[in-house]
């Protein structure tokens, strides 16, 4: 049972063949709907850009790498709206933009889960700089990403570095991932609290752990190849993504019993411990 008092929600195991064919259903829903994802991926770039210029500004471009990495990791929250048209698509009605608008203003726990994500963004950079204060020393500064990377691929205090950082940066995206690869889509669907869907989000992932991720894996390797050409891959990738993150979510977790058509059978993956019945069998 949930803080909120409702049922928990049913997860259900995927296989490699599902993440193949979420990210095809989402490259679907991508040429249907192509101006909101070009939308959405247009503001996501727009945002890398931004930071980059940022860094160049302040003379700290040697963080591009760390920043960029993290970045990637605000991807659920800005699909958002993909998701949504994901949904309005299976359901037959065209995506309409004021109705993703008051859909998300009208879920309240969607602040709460972009607060998490906000805030392990927030400790992914403060890491980076800890490790750079006790590798590279306290006052390390750079002038130009050429000059960071040297020093980090041609020095033991690089090297070690080079390799703690990745590997803790490695964990807080796995922690970060299994918290919201579910949550979003859980909380844009469903009326249920913030905690309820990461606890069911990390669930997601211990039930399909290799699948998991295996999906995890691609959607950094491909953001970070998108994220090359200065940020303008994203633009096509990230609602690819968005909307494949949708359909690997339907895969994950089973429909609500409202929504179970009359003649429906009870769901084969469902636990034990619960019983979905056929709309007509409740009333």
């Amino acid at each position: 049972m949930s803080i909120s008092g409702q049922s928990d929600p049913v997860v259900r195991a995927v296989t490699f063949a599902d993440i193949a064919d979420a990210l095809v259903q989402g490259l679907r829903d991508f040429q249907a709907a192509p101006f909101y994802g070009l939308a959405f991926g247009a503001f996501y770039a727009l945002g890398g850009v931004a930071i980059l210029g940022c860094l160049t500004f302040f003379h700290m471009v040697y963080l591009a790498y760390p920043l960029g990495a993290g970045f990637a990791l605000l991807g659920p929250f800005v699909a958002l709206g993909l998701y949504e048209v994901s949904r309005q698509r299976e359901t037959g009605r065209t995506p309409s933009p004021l109705a993703l608008i008051g859909l998300m203003r009208s879920r309240s726990e969607l602040g709460w889960m972009a607060f998490v994500t906000l805030f392990l963004f927030v400790i992914w950079m403060y890491q980076v700089r800890l490790l750079i204060a006790l590798f590279l020393g306290i006052g390390a500064s750079f002038g130009s990403l050429q000059e960071f990377i040297s020093v980090v691929l041609t020095t033991n205090e690089g090297l070690v570095f080079l390799a703690v950082g990745n590997c803790v940066g490695a964990v807080l995206a796995l922690v970060l991932f299994s918290l919201t690869v579910v949550s979003f889509p859980l909380l844009l669907e469903r009326d249920v609290d913030f905690v309820t869907a990461m606890i069911t989000s990390v669930r997601a992932v211990a039930k399909s752990p290799l699948p998991m991720i295996a999906w995890a894996a691609t959607i950094v390797a491909l953001l970070v190849i998108s994220a090359l050409p200065y940020f303008l891959g994203l633009i096509v990738t990230l609602p690819i993504l968005g909307h494949a993150t949708w359909h690997l979510y339907r895969k994950l977790i089973a429909p609500a019993a409202a929504e179970l058509p009359l003649d429906a059978e009870p769901d084969a993956a469902v636990n034990d411990n619960v019983i979905v019945l056929p709309r007509a069998a409740r009333q």
